[in-house]
C-alpha cells in the first residue's frame, strides 16, 4: 500500500511538473507569437495601405493625366481646326495709326484736290446791274485730318449785263459823242452796245467736314483772299483775217469799246454735300453754294478807252460806277473731289 501511495504521488507530481512545463512552455510560445504578430501586423497593414492608396492615386493621376492629355488633343485640334478659317486674334492698343507719307493717322488722305463747274449768281445790288452765267474753280490742299483741312483755290465766276444797264451806258456814251466831235471825227455814235462781267480770285479756304461712314457727306467751308472784277463793254465790229487763197476776209465780232477794273479783298463762306462713288474710292462728286462779298470801292479816272473813244471831249468822270460797287453773288459748283 506505502508503495503504491508513493508511486501515486510520484506519479502526480511528475504530472503537476508535466503540465507545469507544458503550461510555460505554452505560455513562452503565446507570448513570442503575440509580440511577433505586434511588431509585424502593423507595417504589413501600412503597406497594403500605402500600396492601395498609390495604386489608387497613380490610377487617379493617370486617369487624370489621360484626360488632361485628352482634353489638350481636343482643345489643340479645335484650335488648329479654327485658326485655318478664323484670323488670330488682333491685339488692341488703341486707336490704331495709319500714317504714312499720303495718310494722316486717322486714315484719311493728307492731301485733296477738286475741280467743277456751275453756275453764278448776282445778288443784293450786283443783280440790278448783272445777270447769272457760269463759273469753275480749280484747287488743291492739305487735310489735318477727317474733320478739318484747308484749300487754295482759283475761282472764274462770269455774269452778263441787265438791259437796263447796257440802255443806259449807250445814252452815257452817246451823250459824250457831241455833233461837233462827230463833225470832227473824234468819235462816232455807239449803237447795238453789249457787254459782260467776270471776277477771277485767288483765295484760301479752310474746311470742316462732319464724320460719317457712308457715302453720302457733308462740310462747311469759310475763306477769303483776292478778287479782281472787270466789266468789258462792245460793240459790234468788223474785223478781217487773210486766207492764202481768198485773201482778206470779213468777219464781224464783237470789240471791246471800254472797260473797268476794280480789286479787294473778299471773303466767301458756305456748305457742300458729297457722295463716294463706292466705299474703296477717295472720288467724291461734290455739290456746294457759296456766299461771295467783296467791298469793292467807286473810284473816278481816266482810261486809254475812254480817251481813245471820246477824244478830248471825255470829261475823265467815271461812266460804269456800278463795277466799283460791293459785289456779291452765290457760285453754285458741281464737281469732284480726290
Amino acid at each position: 500500500m506505502n508503495i503504491h501511495r508513493s508511486l501515486f504521488g510520484i506519479a502526480c507530481r511528475a504530472a503537476a511538473l508535466s503540465f507545469v512545463m507544458a503550461a510555460t512552455v505554452a505560455l513562452a510560445h503565446a507570448q513570442q507569437a503575440l509580440s511577433v504578430g505586434s511588431t509585424m501586423k502593423a507595417p504589413l497593414l501600412l503597406a497594403s495601405e500605402s500600396a492601395s492608396a498609390s495604386l489608387a492615386s497613380a490610377s487617379r493621376s493617370s486617369s487624370s493625366s489621360l484626360d488632361s492629355a485628352a482634353g489638350e488633343d481636343s482643345f489643340n485640334m479645335e484650335s488648329d481646326a479654327l485658326a485655318g478659317t478664323q484670323p488670330p486674334p488682333r491685339r488692341r492698343y488703341g486707336r490704331p495709326n495709319y500714317a504714312s507719307g499720303n495718310n494722316n493717322a486717322d486714315g484719311s488722305e493728307k492731301y485733296t484736290f477738286l475741280a467743277g463747274g456751275g453756275l453764278s449768281d448776282p445778288m443784293g445790288i450786283t443783280h440790278k446791274y448783272e445777270t447769272p452765267s457760269y463759273g469753275f474753280q480749280f484747287g488743291g490742299g492739305r487735310n489735318f485730318n477727317k474733320i478739318t483741312g484747308v484749300l487754295l483755290q482759283f475761282d472764274y465766276d462770269h455774269f452778263g449785263l441787265q438791259g437796263a444797264t447796257l440802255a443806259n451806258e449807250t445814252y452815257v456814251y452817246n451823250y459824250y459823242c457831241t455833233t461837233a466831235a462827230q463833225t470832227q471825227g473824234l468819235c462816232t455814235p455807239v449803237s447795238g452796245l453789249d457787254g459782260n462781267n467776270h471776277v477771277w480770285s485767288f483765295t484760301l479756304n479752310p474746311t470742316f467736314s462732319l464724320p460719317t461712314d457712308g457715302s453720302w457727306g457733308a462740310y462747311a467751308v469759310l475763306g477769303g483772299g483776292f478778287y479782281h472784277k472787270v466789266t468789258n463793254f462792245t460793240e459790234p465790229g468788223t474785223g478781217y483775217y487773210y486766207d492764202p487763197y481768198y485773201g482778206y476776209i470779213p468777219y464781224s465780232a464783237n470789240q471791246v469799246i471800254d472797260h473797268y477794273t476794280s480789286n479787294a479783298v473778299g471773303v466767301n463762306g458756305g456748305f457742300g454735300l458729297t457722295y463716294k462713288f463706292s466705299k474703296f474710292s477717295n472720288e467724291r462728286f461734290y455739290m456746294e453754294a457759296r456766299y461771295v462779298y467783296i467791298p469793292n470801292t467807286i473810284r473816278n479816272g481816266v482810261t486809254a478807252a475812254n480817251v481813245a473813244t471820246f477824244g478830248a471831249t471825255y470829261n475823265g468822270t467815271n461812266d460804269y460806277p456800278a463795277n466799283s460797287y460791293h459785289t456779291t453773288y452765290v457760285p453754285v459748283k458741281f464737281g469732284i473731289r480726290f
